[in-house]
This record gives C-alpha cells, structure tokens and sequence, in this order.
C-alpha cells in the first residue's frame, strides 16, 4: 500500500449521501493547511468515478451510499485506484461492517462519533503511518477473526524475532509508532526497520495486513491484541 506523503498536502474526497455532514466535514478539513479536499460525491458511484478522476490520496468514505454501497465502492477503488487508500467513516461500529469494510481493502474505519479534533488527528497520523484503526475498532476486528480463524500451524514457519512479535501483539493494540518506541524504549526509526522485517517475513504491506496475518498464523493471539 502507498501511504501518503507526510510532507505534501493530503489530497481528500469525502463520499457521504448526508449534505450537511459532508460540508461540515469539508469546512473542519478546509481549516487545516496539511489538508486539501478535492471533491464530494453523495453517492457510492459518484465516489468510485471522482476517485478515478481526481485521485486523491485518501477517500472519507461512508458504508451506507446510494447507488453503490461504501464497502462495494471502496473495492472497486481499491482495485482501479491503488495509490488512492480508503478511510470508512461510518456510524456502524459492529464486527461484520469493519470486517467487510477491512476485507474490501479499507486502510483504516473511523467511528463518526469521533470529535472533530480527533478525526483530524486521525487523518494526520493517517498521513505518516499509512492506516486508521482505533483501539475500539481494532478489537472489533480482532473479534472477528477469531471466529473465522483457528489456524496456528503455520505460525512455526514465520521466524520473527521475540521484539517483532512484541511490535506486532502492539500493533494490535491499535498504537501508533512513536507509542511503541516509548513502550520499548527505542527510537521510531527502529520500530519501523522492524515493521519492515515484520511485512517482509508475514508477506503483507501494511499494518492491518501484519496483525491480521499474524492472528489467523497464531504469532498473537485475539486476546492479547484485544
């Protein structure tokens, strides 16, 4: 997965059928000088051709849409946009919307209960860390996969190291890089050489792919993620 440019303007589409939600997120991102937002589309089609067209760096997508539901939009994305990642935010919170949402290609699932600060906030640290997914949601997530997966055999065949399975079990916490440095008492610059390592040895590309992986191999478990 591209994650976007930290030092470069965050180029956002918002895609929500709802008029005075998608202004007033508008009008919060507007505010912001690392935020730029390209365009608005109120429903799931209208979503998936703005992208195409004006391919931002991330799209604010709602799941419930006219037309073209957020999930199927943010697959299709996904497929004919790979530069362009997906952000949910959406008012369900259930295990099923996150799963399918995550499956369809979503980089991050944001709650639309959040407070206008801290979407910004996420969306920053969206921009430096390439994905979203809050402690609550994560263990949503996490739930999930343990009712789909009871695979553990293969974990034998994955040689990460004890700190990168460290790393890993606190990815699945929902922490952010600079939390895990703190946490082990080392730099960012040395989380991320083990990120790596860890999306090497699992074969994912990124954060979500790493916990999920590691959770259905058994290298962590549902409940020490959760």
């Amino acid at each position: 997965m591209a994650a976007p440019a930290a030092k470069k303007k965050l180029t956002v589409l918002i895609a929500d059928d709802q008029t005075l939600f998608r202004e007033g997120i508008k009008d919060l991102l507007d505010n912001e000088k690392s935020v730029t937002v390209v365009g608005e589309a109120a429903d799931g089609q209208e979503a998936v051709r703005l992208a195409k067209k004006l391919k931002p760096n991330v799209v604010l997508m709602d799941i419930k849409l006219p037309h073209l539901d957020g999930i199927s939009a943010t697959r299709q994305i996904r497929k004919e946009c790979p530069d362009t990642n997906v952000l949910v935010l959406s008012s369900f919170e259930d295990e099923a919307h996150v799963m399918e949402s995550i499956q369809a290609g979503a980089n991050g699932y944001l709650s639309k209960m959040l407070p206008a600060s801290e979407l910004v906030n996420a969306l920053k640290t969206f921009a430096n860390e390439g994905v979203m997914i809050p402690q609550p949601v994560m263990g949503k997530l996490i739930q999930g996969l343990r009712q789909m997966s009871s695979a553990t055999a293969e974990a034998t065949l994955v040689a990460l190291t004890k700190t990168e399975i460290r790393v890993l079990s606190l990815l699945g916490r929902g922490q952010a890089n600079k939390e895990i440095a703190a946490g082990l008492g080392c730099s960012v610059k040395t989380i991320k050489n083990h990120l790596n390592s860890i999306f090497q040895k699992l074969d994912v590309s990124n954060r979500t792919e790493a916990v999920v992986k590691g959770i259905e191999i058994g290298l962590i478990s549902a409940e020490e993620s959760n």
